[in-house]
């Protein structure tokens, strides 16, 4: 898992209980994304609408509990942002 991973995850886990949940992964990308762009934690393409972020949810949540542990997102985002 990457230390990439790790930030990104942090940054995006609003209430810091080691969860993401849907409106987290929205709201922190809408709010904070180019931010976190700008800084090399996501990259600038990751930087999508609420629909796309949505849908990068959707392909972590692996077993539909509709919150994502740090290795659900991990699985996802090394995958999809090449780290």
């Amino acid at each position: 898992m990457s230390e990439k991973a790790r930030v990104l995850f942090e940054a995006l886990d609003l209430d810091a209980d080691g969860q993401l949940t849907r409106v987290e992964v929205i709201s922190a990308l809408r709010d904070r994304g180019p931010t976190l762009a700008a800084q090399g934690v996501l990259p600038f393409w990751g930087v999508q609408d609420a629909e796309a972020s949505s849908a990068l949810f959707d392909a972590a949540d692996a077993n539909g509990d509709a919150v994502l542990t740090f290795e659900e997102f991990t699985a996802v985002v090394d995958r999809r942002f090449g780290w």
